[in-house]
C-alpha cells in the first residue's frame, strides 16, 4: 500500500517515462498481463494507455492489470495509467519513507 507522498513521488517519475503498454480492442489478454509483469520486473514503474477502440474503462483496466500483476495503481488520468511494483531482488526506485 502506497502513501500519498509515495504516490506523488511516483507520479513525478512517471511524467518522464514513455507509454510502453497499450490495451486495444482485444482487451486485457494474457499477453498484455505478461508484458506488464516483465516490464514491472525490469523497470518497477510503467505507463500504459487504453486505446479508444478498447471496450473497457481506464480505471477498471488499471485495477484488473494491477490485480493480475500484484502491483499498485499509482495514477489514472484520461486514457493513461501508471503501475508500480517493487522489485525485491534489485530495487531501482527508492520511495520516500515516514520521518520519525
Amino acid at each position: 500500500m502506497l502513501t500519498s507522498k509515495q504516490r506523488a513521488y511516483l507520479r513525478s517519475l512517471a511524467n518522464n517515462i514513455d507509454t510502453i503498454l497499450m490495451v486495444g480492442k482485444g482487451g486485457i489478454t494474457d499477453n498484455i498481463i505478461l508484458q506488464a509483469k516483465d516490464a514491472l520486473k525490469s523497470r518497477e514503474i510503467i505507463k500504459a494507455k487504453v486505446l479508444e477502440t478498447a471496450y473497457i474503462d481506464v480505471k477498471e483496466c488499471a485495477n484488473n492489470i494491477a490485480t493480475a500483476t500484484k502491483s499498485d495503481v499509482v495514477h489514472t488520468i484520461g486514457n493513461k495509467f501508471v503501475l508500480y511494483k517493487r522489485n525485491e531482488k534489485e530495487p531501482k526506485i527508492l520511495l520516500p519513507t515516514k520521518k520519525k
